[in-house]
């Protein structure tokens, strides 16, 4: 866009300057050809100071190239709703010029001569067909101009009318029909946003982002069928890349569509084997049915392909009971604070207290008993232990309030204990 207002300006600027030479007035200054030049150089205070010169008044005043560069100078300056008047104008001023065709004297020529013979005068029509031409592009450019400040105020059903009066260059790019679509999706008018994606699909094919801003619509409508049909149009079209099978699923996820975001999710697994972030959507979709213990085996597999999973991968097993494999996975992991941290997971889960009290040096080591997690996993081992000294002494080093309560309880036990063994047995 910038591009095409540069042009646009450096064209202006030509027939400006070019109109000041035509003053036969030596001390004529042109004060739009300035402005022009000072918006061409980022300079909209001073442009504005030169636009505020000009005589409206005058015979020779150009209104349209006027309002034209007034409303480029309300859009640099955020100023739209002052920019949409002054286009309003300028394109009424520019549908109002006329074409002056020059005439060309031009003398027959015979054998003999007489002197009463005279000059034809023959009109050259051939530059009308250009100059009309130009008056139709300044006047597109004019209504894309305008569209662009309709669409900063939100006023989106306007936006969408002057691009339709933007004629050729109102449909000429892929980005307008998504524009017009967006534009007809904020003000609820859903049918006429999917005929623009359409209309902008069968003129330009290649442009993926038609169909994935109806793929997401479709979806918003909850019409997850056609979201899916367009979906797989849009992934083969696109380069069949692993992040569109992902979006994809998520979005299938989020509507609990399960057993559709698995069947895409499986597809890509095959496509993108080494991709992780693949199988970790995988897993979630699987638990969310239900089967954890495949999601588990799935999470696996993307700790293989990506080490930052394998502390997850862990967990996973450990929670769904698979505790010899977590054991196994746990003692492939190089990150020696998580594996420790898990160990204890681990041991508790098999109520193997000794084993977490046998960490204890490992824990000052690392300085996991920073952790108050980790603090109150060791205190209530060495509880189950019956090493109530130990316990206690760990259980007052707690300020977390959650579990400092529940330290205030194993104390109370801890007290029974002492006061009556057959309380502990």
């Amino acid at each position: 866009m910038k591009k095409i207002v540069g042009v646009f300006l450096y064209i202006f600027l030509i027939n400006t300057v070019a109109f000041a030479k035509e003053s036969s007035d030596e001390s004529y200054v042109d004060h739009l050809a300035l402005a022009t030049l000072m918006v061409y150089d980022a300079n909209y205070d001073v442009a504005r100071e030169e636009l505020a010169l000009v005589d409206k008044s005058a015979k020779k005043f150009n209104g349209a190239k006027f309002y034209t560069i007034s409303g480029v100078i309300d859009t640099k300056q955020k100023k739209y709703k002052n920019s949409i008047i002054n286009f309003k104008k300028a394109i009424v001023a520019t549908q109002k010029t006329e074409y002056k065709a020059p005439v060309v004297k031009v003398k027959e020529k015979y054998l003999f001569s007489f002197a009463s013979e005279k000059e034809v005068k023959v009109v050259d029509n051939k530059p009308v067909l250009e100059w009309e031409k130009n008056k139709k592009e300044k006047i597109e450019k004019l209504y894309i101009y305008l569209s662009q400040s309709y669409y900063k105020i939100k006023d989106y059903k306007n936006t969408v009318k002057a691009l339709n009066n933007a004629g050729t260059m109102g449909k000429n790019r892929s980005s307008l029909y998504t524009l017009r679509a967006e534009c007809y999706w904020k003000i609820k008018e859903h049918s006429h946003s999917f005929n623009a994606l359409n209309e902008g699909i069968k003129l330009f094919p290649k442009a993926t982002k038609l169909l994935k801003q109806k793929f997401y619509y479709l979806a918003e409508l909850k019409l997850y069928q056609a979201s899916i049909k367009i979906a797989k149009q849009y992934i083969k079209a696109s380069g069949n890349s692993s992040s569109e099978h992902i979006a994809l699923a998520q979005l299938l996820l989020q509507a609990n569509q399960l057993d559709e975001a698995i069947k895409i999710l499986e597809v890509a697994k095959l496509t993108f084997p080494k991709e992780a972030k693949i199988d970790v959507i995988l897993s979630h979709a699987y638990g969310k049915k239900g089967m954890k213990f495949t999601s588990a085996e799935i999470f696996e597999i993307a700790s293989i392909y990506d080490k930052k999973y394998e502390t997850d991968s862990v967990e996973m097993h450990r929670r769904v009971g698979n505790i010899a494999h977590a054991i196994y996975l746990n003692s492939k992991m190089k990150d020696k604070v998580q594996k420790l941290k898990h160990k204890i997971a681990i041991y508790i889960s098999r109520e193997e207290y000794e084993k977490v009290v046998g960490l204890i040096s490992g824990l000052k080591r690392y300085n996991l008993l920073k952790d108050d997690n980790v603090r109150y996993a060791l205190a209530y081992s060495y509880y189950m232990e019956k090493d109530y000294k130990n316990a206690e002494k760990q259980l007052k080093k707690i300020s977390d309030n959650e579990l400092f309560a529940k330290a205030t309880v194993i104390r109370k036990n801890i007290e029974k204990c002492r006061n009556d063994s057959m309380e502990c047995i």
